[in-house]
């Protein structure tokens, strides 16, 4: 009887070798950094991609409200979150990020014990993140005038097969998905941007949208005190994509610094992720109060709910509406 023939160990490997292989040679670490610019893409296929879905959320949390809080939202993101991770970036030019900050202002043990806690949290924060994407861009697919008929009832399958791509690019390594993020992010910011447009020519052309928003506002809410107390309770609902500053200083050791930067002090790579991080909040806020605009004045508030048009996609169904199916495809 013949024996069967075993594959070699090392091919038997290949696998885990592959899911577990990097590259430690520092000298050529050099090689593996890229401009700001583009770090900022990669962090934007985190931070960004709330755009997907954060206006309808907004919408169906916050109703008529959602324009005043997301605008609470961005003056949290451009007056808080912003300068205390432009001081992170500072104090941890290395990738550790606030995590690490904490853990040296603790005691030994319950230091260690409470960044576990906080990795636990931040873990959590990255699947639902990765979970939430892969679901919005499901229902973006699905819900295609193209495909619908032909995936409709297989929501499930296809978000995992989303999510086993998205693993797949981030099993690989930062450095290899930057090139895929830097061409994703650049589209899809125009895209977004291009549908925002059209929709504010919409409001413009028909300036009763605007009045009747507003009439809408105070017929509910006569009291603007009590407005903006109401947005502020709304807006933590709101506030799905501020761990992108996270994941921007995370990623700080494959930013591009200064040829003077020493290990200890990396002056031009701490600059230049301060520029990352500027830029990101900036560009996030524009979107983030446009959306809300247009998708709050211009779409039925029914259609923001459960088995609704723009559940989960209020953009994609602006532009389906205003420029085709083609363009919205």
């Amino acid at each position: 009887m013949v024996s069967p023939i075993i594959p070699p160990k090392k091919h038997r490997r290949y696998l885990t070798h592959w899911l577990l292989n990097e590259d430690r040679d520092e000298a050529d670490q050099h090689k593996f950094k890229h401009p700001w610019w583009q770090v900022m893409c990669l962090t934007g296929v985190d931070y960004f991609s709330t755009l997907g879905y954060q206006p309808g959320i907004a919408a169906v949390a916050a109703g008529a409200l959602s324009p005043l809080a997301t605008l609470i939202l961005v003056l949290v993101t451009l007056f808080g979150a912003l300068p205390i991770y432009r001081q992170v970036a500072k104090l941890s030019p290395h990738g550790e990020g606030s995590i690490a900050m904490l853990e040296r202002l603790l005691p030994w043990w319950q230091g260690k014990f409470f960044v576990l806690v906080l990795l636990g949290f931040a873990a959590t924060d990255f699947i639902i993140t990765i979970t939430l994407s892969a679901a919005d861009a499901t229902a973006h697919i699905v819900e295609n005038p193209f495909v619908h008929d032909l995936l409709h009832g297989y929501e499930v399958p296809l978000t995992l097969c989303l999510i086993a791509f998205l693993a797949t690019v981030f099993l690989k390594g930062f450095r290899e998905a930057i090139g895929i993020a830097v061409l994703l992010v650049a589209l899809y910011l125009l895209l977004n941007l291009v549908t925002i447009a059209v929709g504010g020519y919409q409001i413009l052309t028909h300036p009763t949208a605007i009045a009747d928003w507003w009439s809408l506002l105070f017929a509910s809410h006569g009291n603007p005190l009590l407005l903006l107390a109401l947005a502020a309770l709304v807006f933590p609902k709101l506030a799905l994509g501020l761990s992108g500053f996270e994941t921007g200083v995370a990623v700080m050791p494959l930013v591009k610094g200064d040829r003077s930067d020493t290990e200890a002090f990396p002056r031009g790579r701490i600059h230049n992720t301060h520029k990352l991080l500027t830029t990101a909040a900036v560009i996030m806020s524009f979107f983030l109060i446009t959306s809300s605009l247009v998708t709050t004045l211009l779409i039925p508030p029914e259609e923001f709910q459960a088995r609704g048009a723009a559940n989960g996609r209020a953009l994609a169904y602006l532009a389906h509406q205003y420029l085709g199916d083609g363009f919205g495809t």
